[in-house]
């Protein structure tokens, strides 16, 4: 008697890139197929999607196996040379370069100079208004405000910097327009690049224009590349998830009153949203050899989306996990990443937040949503956040 192999159905899955909810699906496939293979994907060939803890933990830091280059062919056509891209020696020697400015250490400064005075004008233009829509008067402002002060960019042309992000980060489904705005984000540096050549300043840009590595300095294209990844990754990132933040307070408002009453609370919020709904919820790795991921064969150069969002709700690891509770126990998330490739801006993100959040909650006081208004919605697929918080507060 001869028995006929038994094939598992494909498990695809259709999620709409900017109001997608993609959780119900990644539940699923944890439990029924935690390697998800799609016969389409970021760079047009089938892709493998990695949704349980351990095994999107494994891939993270085994750079060897799993590089981290195929971001120079989808996100790299439209931020150019990127430290996304590089592995190794080359890495670690770039990311030397530039990573001293974001050590929490050095952030600390930036608090009483850029990040306090930032959130506290944009609050000023609001409190005295007894309402209010949080996006657009707050969180699409602050994180952009921070990094182009951080860098060296006027802060005037802070919301073209964000939309020029916007389009860079999303430059894959819109190749014509991310192109558009890396090169037009391109010739807006270019004079002030010139500029920090000649006249150095305390910014960011002096510190890139005049790094060595081993007696050379960084190449216009990897100076272009590492503010085209920067401008879009420290505005976008902090931007979304500080609005998630928000929506999980306002939703909780015994949480919130505890918070307010207790600011020392603050880091169990932060880190808790991070897990519950991070801004950006996959990276992109490639197979850099045959290998198998959760005992799924993989081969050399297939594509993989590593799905932190999926990990940080993984139940192996967190009791009831798709509930936003700030008594957790503390537990390691990936919101960040892991390996050589961990978020640069970490600290920066972590700072934002908890100087922000501090300063709405004082200066807005008995915050709530508006009852007349729809509920804010944390959407998306690849990156989450509400487009609206629509809030009433009390004046003074």
């Amino acid at each position: 008697m001869t028995t006929e192999p038994v094939t598992q159905p494909e498990f695809e899955y259709d999620v709409d890139f900017a109001t997608g909810q993609p959780y119900p699906i990644w539940e699923r496939a944890r439990r029924e197929c935690p390697v998800i293979h799609t016969e389409t994907g970021m760079v047009d060939r089938p892709a493998y999607h990695v949704a349980r803890y351990d095994d999107v933990e494994h891939v993270l830091r085994d750079g060897k196996t799993f590089s981290s280059s195929i971001n120079a062919e989808h996100i790299g056509q439209f931020m150019g040379e990127l430290i996304l891209a590089m592995g190794g020696a080359e890495h670690r020697a770039y990311r030397n370069l530039v990573a001293h400015a974001f050590r929490a250490s050095a952030l600390e400064r930036w608090d009483a100079q850029l990040i306090r005075p930032t959130i506290t004008r944009l609050l000023d233009d609001v409190a005295p208004a007894g309402r209010a829509d949080l996006v657009q008067a707050i969180t699409s402002k602050y994180p952009v405000q921070v990094i182009c002060g951080i860098v060296g960019v006027p802060l005037e042309d802070s919301a073209q910097f964000h939309r020029w992000a916007e389009l860079i980060n999303t430059g894959p489904l819109d190749p014509p327009s991310g192109l558009a705005a890396s090169q037009a984000m391109r010739e807006y540096l270019e004079p002030i690049v010139d500029d920090r050549r000649h006249n150095p300043r305390d910014d960011l840009i002096s510190d890139l224009v005049h790094a060595e590595i081993d007696g050379h300095q960084l190449t216009d294209e990897k100076i272009y590349g590492f503010l085209r990844l920067l401008l879009p990754a420290g505005a976008e990132t902090t931007f979304r998830v500080m609005g998630n933040a928000l929506v999980a307070l306002l939703t909780h408002p015994d949480t919130m009153a505890n918070v307010v009453a207790d600011p020392g609370l603050l880091p169990a919020v932060i880190e808790e949203t991070l897990r519950w709904e991070t801004s950006v919820t996959q990276v992109s790795r490639v197979a850099a050899t045959d290998t198998e991921i959760g005992g799924c064969p993989v081969e050399a150069g297939a594509p993989i989306s590593v799905l932190t969002g999926s990990a940080n709700r993984d139940e192996a690891r967190y009791d009831v996990p798709e509930e936003w509770r700030i008594d957790r126990p503390a537990h390691n998330h990936l919101a960040f990443g892991t390996g050589q490739h961990q978020c640069l801006g970490m600290h920066l993100a972590r700072l934002e937040l908890r100087v922000g959040l501090d300063e709405i909650l004082t200066r807005l006081p008995n915050l709530r949503l508006d009852p007349d208004a729809p509920p804010p919605l944390i959407q998306g697929f690849a990156f989450r956040g509400p487009d609206t918080i629509p809030v009433l507060f009390d004046t003074h």
